[in-house]
């Protein structure tokens, strides 16, 4: 199947599906705000969308582990996605807010299958010998969909229109799923019958988890540090106003982060061993926190290091999360492993910026040394859990 099914097909799906989310949620925001009027509700949109993910990627996952053809499954999340965008889109306006807010949070059980599902899927894809390279290249796509997702979600809602930006996004989520649909079946034994529930296999895929020290830590830090994230998003807009003189500048920060991050993957791509990969997430950590601490300044030039200096720290600490989950996640409950860990980060993004929100209107630096701190917590969260012994060799894994 790997000669059959490229790398680059692979890539290209996953840039279609992830452009497409990252763009969903400033083109539901911005559509909830044109045809509803209220900033409150187009927030709460948003949070409906992505809060539900800590819900739905545990189960989906688990999912994707028991079917042989998890391309198939993972098609069918994208496909449903995309209309539960379409179906919001229809309601704004027309059904009482409540309902549609409901429809957006059944739409973001589905969420994790555009990052940890199809991300599971790369080991099928490559060998073992050039995974390393390719995970890089996978991490690579996330920082490319941040960069081009809301810049198109604000392009065609300034050029088009607000609902019209929601159809984009729902359009290049479309456009992914021949690219999931033929994704790489289950080989022979790995589908042996599956003799335990779905709930017992949501009880193992977290006894892994908590049970091996590197996943366990690899999981705490990224969630901290997302959280520490969603922090800093929730200051960009009023960063925008008060330092660059605009509070739509305040998107500028964000590409200035993904170029950072495609530019600091890019250069690890070149050299994916160089630094393992548990040191890399908990340094990264801390270099962010460094990013939130430099903003604090409130100077236009220290603003721009600033974002820069955080996309350093994003990039190579989502490629080095893959790279941990590759090494550790038993093949049997790879997805699962992979679909949780993507769903506790878009939870721990979500509850960052909706503490950091109404806080960043009263004391706008305080919120971003609070995000510091989160960040240096995070960083001090990886060596919380104890290392017991040592690394697990790779075999173990594959015989999983």
């Amino acid at each position: 199947m790997t000669k059959r099914y490229s790398l680059r097909l692979y890539l290209a799906g996953a840039v279609a599906a992830r452009a497409g989310d990252e763009m969903s949620g400033p083109s539901l925001m911005l559509a909830a705000f044109a045809l509803a009027g209220s900033a409150v509700e187009a927030s709460s949109l948003l949070a409906g969308v992505t809060i539900s993910a800590a819900v739905g990627g545990p189960v989906l996952g688990a999912l994707l582990d028991r079917t042989g053809r998890p391309g198939r499954l993972l098609a069918g999340a994208l496909l449903l996605y995309a209309a539960g965008l379409g179906v919001i889109l229809a309601g704004l306006d027309r059904l009482p807010f409540g309902v549609t807010v409901s429809i957006a949070v059944v739409t973001g059980l589905l969420g994790p299958a555009l990052s940890g599902g199809w991300t599971a899927q790369l080991p099928r894809v490559v060998p073992g010998d050039r995974l390393a390279r390719s995970n890089v290249l996978d991490a690579m796509t996330f920082s490319m969909a941040s960069l081009a997702g809301p810049a198109l979600a604000g392009g065609v809602a300034e050029t088009l229109s607000a609902p019209t930006a929601v159809v984009v996004s729902a359009a290049l989520i479309g456009l992914a799923l021949p690219a999931a649909w033929m994704l790489p079946a289950r080989t022979g034994g790995a589908r042996g019958a599956r003799t335990m529930s779905v709930v017992s296999d949501l009880a193992a895929g977290l006894r892994v988890i908590t049970g091996r020290p590197s996943l366990a830590r690899a999981t705490l830090t990224s969630t901290l540090s997302c959280a520490a994230q969603g922090m800093l998003m929730a200051c960009v807009p009023l960063l925008g106003e008060r330092v660059l003189g605009g509070a739509g500048r305040g998107a500028l920060l964000l590409s200035c982060t993904a170029i950072s991050a495609l530019m600091a993957n890019a250069v690890l791509a070149r050299f994916p061993r160089s630094v393992a990969p548990d040191t890399v997430i908990w340094a990264s950590a801390l270099v962010q926190a460094a990013a939130m601490a430099l903003a604090v300044w409130g100077q236009p030039a220290a603003l721009i290091v600033a974002v820069l200096i955080a996309g350093i720290g994003e990039g190579p600490q989502l490629a080095a999360l893959f790279a941990v989950r590759h090494r550790e996640a038993p093949e049997r409950l790879r997805g699962q492993i992979f679909t949780t860990g993507a769903s506790l980060k878009i939870t721990g993004f979500s509850l960052g910026a909706a503490v950091a929100g109404p806080f960043a209107t009263w004391s706008l630096p305080g919120t971003l040394a609070f995000a510091a701190g989160v960040a240096v917590l995070a960083a001090l969260g990886f060596f919380v859990v104890p290392s017991a012994s040592a690394h697990q060799p790779e075999d173990r894994v594959k015989s999983g």
